[in-house]
Protein backbone atom coordinates (compact mmCIF):
# COMPACT_ATOMS: atom_id res chain seq x y z
CA UNK A 1 0.00 0.00 0.00
CA UNK A 2 0.97 3.26 -0.76
CA UNK A 3 0.30 6.97 0.07
CA UNK A 4 0.51 10.42 -1.13
CA UNK A 5 -0.71 13.88 0.23
CA UNK A 6 -1.75 17.27 -1.44
CA UNK A 7 -1.47 20.26 0.07
CA UNK A 8 -2.44 22.61 -2.30
CA UNK A 9 -2.53 26.64 -1.39
CA UNK A 10 -5.44 28.18 -2.22
CA UNK A 11 -3.98 31.76 -1.86
CA UNK A 12 -0.57 31.23 -3.77
CA UNK A 13 -0.04 33.22 -6.11
CA UNK A 14 -2.32 36.18 -5.53
CA UNK A 15 -0.31 38.34 -3.27
CA UNK A 16 0.32 42.39 -4.08
CA UNK A 17 3.48 41.14 -6.76
CA UNK A 18 0.53 40.58 -8.69
CA UNK A 19 -0.24 44.03 -8.43
CA UNK A 20 3.20 45.85 -8.47
CA UNK A 21 4.74 43.04 -11.72
CA UNK A 22 3.45 41.06 -14.31
CA UNK A 23 3.81 37.78 -13.29
CA UNK A 24 1.85 34.98 -14.21
CA UNK A 25 -1.55 34.04 -12.64
CA UNK A 26 -2.40 30.31 -12.08
CA UNK A 27 -6.04 30.24 -10.76
CA UNK A 28 -7.49 27.66 -8.59
CA UNK A 29 -9.28 26.22 -11.17
CA UNK A 30 -6.02 25.28 -13.11
CA UNK A 31 -4.51 24.01 -9.72
CA UNK A 32 -7.48 21.82 -9.78
CA UNK A 33 -6.75 20.64 -12.88
CA UNK A 34 -2.97 19.83 -12.31
CA UNK A 35 -4.01 18.25 -8.98
CA UNK A 36 -6.39 16.04 -11.13
CA UNK A 37 -2.80 14.95 -13.01
CA UNK A 38 -1.08 14.48 -10.26
CA UNK A 39 -3.72 12.08 -8.42
CA UNK A 40 -4.31 10.27 -12.02
CA UNK A 41 -0.78 9.40 -12.96
CA UNK A 42 -0.05 8.01 -8.60
CA UNK A 43 -2.84 6.13 -9.20
CA UNK A 44 -1.70 4.50 -12.22
CA UNK A 45 1.73 3.74 -10.42
CA UNK A 46 0.52 2.12 -7.21
CA UNK A 47 -0.84 4.92 -5.04
CA UNK A 48 -4.23 3.72 -3.05
CA UNK A 49 -4.66 6.32 -0.47
CA UNK A 50 -5.15 10.46 -1.31
CA UNK A 51 -4.50 12.82 1.70
CA UNK A 52 -5.39 16.32 0.78
CA UNK A 53 -5.19 18.95 3.28
CA UNK A 54 -8.67 21.10 4.15
CA UNK A 55 -8.76 24.18 2.59
CA UNK A 56 -11.21 27.34 1.27
CA UNK A 57 -11.61 26.08 -2.62
CA UNK A 58 -11.94 22.56 -1.43
CA UNK A 59 -9.47 21.26 -4.04
CA UNK A 60 -10.13 17.45 -2.33
CA UNK A 61 -13.47 17.55 -2.97
CA UNK A 62 -13.58 19.46 -6.18
CA UNK A 63 -11.01 16.43 -7.27
CA UNK A 64 -13.00 13.39 -6.05
CA UNK A 65 -16.10 14.53 -7.55
CA UNK A 66 -14.62 15.35 -10.91
CA UNK A 67 -12.86 11.97 -11.09
CA UNK A 68 -15.33 10.17 -9.63
CA UNK A 69 -17.92 11.80 -12.20
CA UNK A 70 -15.57 10.34 -15.38
CA UNK A 71 -15.18 6.98 -14.02
CA UNK A 72 -11.82 6.91 -13.31
CA UNK A 73 -11.18 7.75 -9.92
CA UNK A 74 -9.22 4.35 -8.19
CA UNK A 75 -7.77 5.76 -5.34
CA UNK A 76 -9.29 6.62 -2.03
CA UNK A 77 -9.42 10.29 -1.46
CA UNK A 78 -9.41 11.35 2.18
CA UNK A 79 -9.66 14.88 3.73
CA UNK A 80 -7.88 15.73 6.65
CA UNK A 81 -9.87 16.36 9.77
CA UNK A 82 -8.03 19.73 10.50
CA UNK A 83 -9.49 23.02 11.65
CA UNK A 84 -8.49 25.97 9.01
CA UNK A 85 -7.09 29.03 9.73
CA UNK A 86 -7.05 30.60 6.67
CA UNK A 87 -2.93 31.11 6.78
CA UNK A 88 0.30 29.73 6.05
CA UNK A 89 -0.15 27.49 9.41
CA UNK A 90 -2.99 25.23 7.71
CA UNK A 91 0.10 24.01 5.27
CA UNK A 92 2.35 23.23 8.00
CA UNK A 93 -0.39 21.71 10.50
CA UNK A 94 -1.24 19.38 7.47
CA UNK A 95 2.18 18.30 6.63
CA UNK A 96 2.62 17.69 10.37
CA UNK A 97 -0.65 15.54 10.10
CA UNK A 98 0.94 13.63 7.03
CA UNK A 99 3.84 12.84 8.34
CA UNK A 100 2.61 11.47 11.41
CA UNK A 101 0.14 9.42 9.25
CA UNK A 102 3.24 7.70 7.45
CA UNK A 103 2.22 9.13 3.91
CA UNK A 104 4.88 8.16 1.55
CA UNK A 105 5.32 11.43 -0.02
CA UNK A 106 3.83 15.08 -0.01
CA UNK A 107 2.83 17.16 -3.04
CA UNK A 108 3.00 20.79 -2.48
CA UNK A 109 1.29 23.44 -4.66
CA UNK A 110 2.30 27.15 -4.08
CA UNK A 111 5.12 29.64 -4.05
CA UNK A 112 8.77 29.85 -1.96
CA UNK A 113 5.93 30.57 1.01
CA UNK A 114 3.67 27.53 0.44
CA UNK A 115 7.12 25.00 0.29
CA UNK A 116 8.37 26.66 3.14
CA UNK A 117 5.12 26.69 5.25
CA UNK A 118 5.37 22.92 4.34
CA UNK A 119 9.21 22.51 5.63
CA UNK A 120 8.54 23.53 8.84
CA UNK A 121 5.84 20.85 9.53
CA UNK A 122 7.87 18.01 8.18
CA UNK A 123 11.10 15.57 9.44
CA UNK A 124 11.76 13.00 6.72
CA UNK A 125 8.84 12.82 4.87
CA UNK A 126 9.89 13.71 1.02
CA UNK A 127 8.00 16.58 -0.86
CA UNK A 128 7.28 17.50 -4.08
CA UNK A 129 6.86 21.03 -4.39
CA UNK A 130 5.19 22.24 -7.84
CA UNK A 131 5.65 26.15 -8.93
CA UNK A 132 2.16 28.19 -8.70
CA UNK A 133 3.05 30.83 -6.84
CA UNK A 134 5.01 34.48 -7.55
CA UNK A 135 8.35 33.84 -6.74
CA UNK A 136 9.48 30.40 -7.40
CA UNK A 137 13.51 29.79 -6.76
CA UNK A 138 12.28 26.71 -4.57
CA UNK A 139 9.58 24.42 -6.38
CA UNK A 140 9.69 23.69 -9.94
CA UNK A 141 7.33 24.34 -12.74
CA UNK A 142 6.20 20.34 -13.70
CA UNK A 143 3.81 18.77 -15.17
CA UNK A 144 1.31 17.42 -13.05
CA UNK A 145 1.40 13.82 -14.36
CA UNK A 146 5.01 13.72 -13.91
CA UNK A 147 4.95 14.84 -10.05
CA UNK A 148 2.07 11.92 -9.79
CA UNK A 149 5.07 9.20 -11.31
CA UNK A 150 7.59 10.54 -9.53
CA UNK A 151 5.96 10.84 -5.99
CA UNK A 152 4.40 7.57 -6.89
CA UNK A 153 7.66 5.85 -7.50
CA UNK A 154 9.31 7.36 -4.16
CA UNK A 155 6.78 5.96 -2.15
CA UNK A 156 7.46 2.59 -3.26
CA UNK A 157 11.72 2.48 -2.82
CA UNK A 158 12.80 1.01 -0.86
CA UNK A 159 14.57 3.86 0.13
CA UNK A 160 13.21 6.87 -1.40
CA UNK A 161 16.21 8.95 -0.06
CA UNK A 162 17.95 8.05 -3.25
CA UNK A 163 16.01 10.28 -5.39
CA UNK A 164 16.17 12.82 -2.82
CA UNK A 165 18.17 16.19 -1.84
CA UNK A 166 18.41 17.24 1.09
CA UNK A 167 17.94 20.44 1.35
CA UNK A 168 19.64 23.75 2.95
CA UNK A 169 17.63 26.28 4.93
CA UNK A 170 18.24 29.49 6.53
CA UNK A 171 17.83 29.20 10.73
CA UNK A 172 16.91 32.71 12.31
CA UNK A 173 17.92 33.17 15.81
CA UNK A 174 16.58 36.25 17.97
CA UNK A 175 18.43 36.34 21.49
CA UNK A 176 19.11 33.09 20.96
CA UNK A 177 16.15 31.70 20.53
CA UNK A 178 15.43 29.79 17.17
CA UNK A 179 12.66 31.70 15.92
CA UNK A 180 11.70 30.59 12.09
CA UNK A 181 13.72 29.65 8.70
CA UNK A 182 13.80 30.04 5.37
CA UNK A 183 14.60 28.02 2.53
CA UNK A 184 15.54 30.32 -0.54
CA UNK A 185 16.42 34.08 1.02
CA UNK A 186 16.17 36.08 4.28
CA UNK A 187 15.80 39.70 3.44
CA UNK A 188 16.46 42.44 6.46
CA UNK A 189 14.03 45.56 5.71
CA UNK A 190 13.84 48.96 7.87
CA UNK A 191 9.81 48.62 6.23
CA UNK A 192 8.84 47.66 10.08
CA UNK A 193 4.88 46.89 8.93
CA UNK A 194 3.38 43.47 7.77
CA UNK A 195 1.04 45.32 5.61
CA UNK A 196 0.43 42.58 2.97
CA UNK A 197 3.33 40.66 3.99
CA UNK A 198 5.26 40.54 0.75
CA UNK A 199 8.25 42.68 -0.50
CA UNK A 200 9.28 44.53 -3.56
CA UNK A 201 10.87 47.81 -2.61
CA UNK A 202 14.35 47.33 -2.81
CA UNK A 203 15.54 50.58 -1.70
CA UNK A 204 14.29 49.81 1.85
CA UNK A 205 16.02 46.58 2.18
CA UNK A 206 19.75 46.12 4.13
CA UNK A 207 20.76 42.77 4.37
CA UNK A 208 20.40 39.84 1.78
CA UNK A 209 20.98 35.68 3.11
CA UNK A 210 20.26 33.14 0.69
CA UNK A 211 20.95 29.39 0.50
CA UNK A 212 20.83 29.54 -3.52
CA UNK A 213 21.32 32.29 -6.01
CA UNK A 214 21.33 33.16 -9.43
CA UNK A 215 21.20 35.95 -11.72
CA UNK A 216 18.65 33.78 -14.09
CA UNK A 217 16.33 33.52 -11.08
CA UNK A 218 13.61 35.65 -10.18
CA UNK A 219 12.93 37.68 -6.49
CA UNK A 220 15.58 38.87 -4.14
CA UNK A 221 17.98 35.90 -4.38
CA UNK A 222 18.55 37.13 -7.78
CA UNK A 223 20.56 40.19 -6.28
CA UNK A 224 23.01 37.28 -4.39
CA UNK A 225 22.72 35.83 -7.98
CA UNK A 226 24.68 38.89 -9.65
CA UNK A 227 27.52 38.12 -6.96
CA UNK A 228 28.08 34.74 -7.36
CA UNK A 229 26.47 31.22 -7.99
CA UNK A 230 25.06 29.01 -5.40
CA UNK A 231 23.53 25.75 -6.12
CA UNK A 232 20.80 23.41 -4.22
CA UNK A 233 23.63 21.21 -4.51
CA UNK A 234 26.53 23.46 -3.21
CA UNK A 235 27.28 23.91 0.29
CA UNK A 236 26.77 27.02 2.40
CA UNK A 237 24.90 29.81 0.60
CA UNK A 238 25.63 33.96 0.33
CA UNK A 239 25.49 37.41 2.24
CA UNK A 240 25.77 41.09 1.17
CA UNK A 241 24.63 44.17 2.35
CA UNK A 242 22.21 46.26 -0.34
CA UNK A 243 23.83 50.29 -0.15
CA UNK A 244 23.42 53.27 -2.23
CA UNK A 245 27.31 53.70 -2.19
CA UNK A 246 27.96 50.04 -3.46
CA UNK A 247 28.85 48.65 -6.69
CA UNK A 248 25.67 48.41 -9.14
CA UNK A 249 24.24 45.94 -10.35
CA UNK A 250 20.79 44.37 -11.96
CA UNK A 251 18.46 42.17 -10.44
CA UNK A 252 15.15 40.85 -11.50
CA UNK A 253 13.21 41.12 -8.25
CA UNK A 254 9.86 40.36 -9.47
CA UNK A 255 8.64 38.90 -13.11
CA UNK A 256 9.18 41.59 -15.26
CA UNK A 257 10.66 44.07 -12.61
CA UNK A 258 14.86 44.65 -13.48
CA UNK A 259 15.91 46.67 -10.86
CA UNK A 260 19.23 48.32 -10.01
CA UNK A 261 20.90 47.50 -6.91
CA UNK A 262 23.76 48.86 -4.79
CA UNK A 263 25.73 46.21 -3.43
CA UNK A 264 28.41 46.00 -0.17
CA UNK A 265 30.31 43.55 2.33
CA UNK A 266 29.39 40.49 -0.44
CA UNK A 267 30.63 36.97 0.70
CA UNK A 268 30.07 33.53 0.59
CA UNK A 269 29.02 31.57 3.78
CA UNK A 270 30.29 27.98 5.02
CA UNK A 271 27.69 25.42 6.27
CA UNK A 272 27.25 26.26 9.69
CA UNK A 273 28.57 29.35 9.55
CA UNK A 274 26.97 32.30 12.00
CA UNK A 275 25.99 35.94 10.05
CA UNK A 276 25.23 38.30 13.16
CA UNK A 277 22.89 41.63 11.58
CA UNK A 278 23.02 44.73 14.13
CA UNK A 279 19.50 45.63 14.88
CA UNK A 280 19.76 49.25 14.95
CA UNK A 281 16.02 50.45 14.67
CA UNK A 282 12.94 48.43 14.41
CA UNK A 283 13.11 46.60 10.58
CA UNK A 284 11.27 43.43 9.98
CA UNK A 285 13.18 40.10 8.24
CA UNK A 286 10.95 38.66 4.98
CA UNK A 287 11.76 35.06 4.80
CA UNK A 288 11.39 33.93 1.68
CA UNK A 289 9.47 36.93 0.62
CA UNK A 290 7.45 36.83 3.03
CA UNK A 291 8.00 39.81 6.15
CA UNK A 292 7.77 37.23 8.72
CA UNK A 293 9.55 38.29 12.17
CA UNK A 294 9.86 42.12 12.87
CA UNK A 295 13.02 42.95 15.34
CA UNK A 296 14.01 46.04 17.17
CA UNK A 297 16.51 47.80 18.68
CA UNK A 298 19.08 45.66 20.33
CA UNK A 299 17.98 42.59 19.90
CA UNK A 300 20.95 40.13 19.04
CA UNK A 301 19.76 38.84 15.65
CA UNK A 302 21.68 36.17 13.89
CA UNK A 303 21.43 33.65 11.02
CA UNK A 304 23.05 30.55 9.81
CA UNK A 305 22.74 27.87 6.90
CA UNK A 306 22.38 24.07 7.71
CA UNK A 307 21.75 21.32 5.92
CA UNK A 308 18.30 20.32 7.44
CA UNK A 309 15.54 21.33 5.15
CA UNK A 310 13.29 18.76 3.88
CA UNK A 311 13.84 16.19 1.62
CA UNK A 312 13.00 17.41 -2.20
CA UNK A 313 12.25 14.72 -4.82
CA UNK A 314 14.79 14.94 -7.86
CA UNK A 315 11.60 13.65 -10.40
CA UNK A 316 13.58 12.42 -13.40
CA UNK A 317 15.67 10.10 -10.83
CA UNK A 318 12.85 8.79 -8.65
CA UNK A 319 10.74 7.40 -11.87
CA UNK A 320 14.17 6.27 -13.35
CA UNK A 321 14.56 4.51 -10.42
CA UNK A 322 11.11 2.87 -10.34
CA UNK A 323 11.27 1.90 -13.54
CA UNK A 324 14.83 0.38 -14.44
CA UNK A 325 15.31 -1.31 -11.25
CA UNK A 326 12.28 -3.04 -9.99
Amino acid sequence: MASLGIIANPASGKDIRRLVSFATVIDNNEKVNIVKRVVLAAQAFGVDTVYFMPDTFQFGRVVEESLAREGVLTAEIRILDLLMEGNADDSTHAAECMEGLGVDCIVVLGGDGTSRAVAKGVGQTPIVPVSTGTNNVFPQMIEGTVVGMAAAAVAALPDPYKACVREKRIEVWVNGNMVDLALVDAVLTDDCFVGTKAIWDVDRIRTVVVTRCHPATIGFSAIAGSCQIIRDCDEGGFVLDVSPEGRRTKAAIAAGVVQDVGIANERVLKDGEWVRVTVDCAMMLALDGEREVKVVSGDDLQLRICRSGPWRVKPEEAIALHVFQK
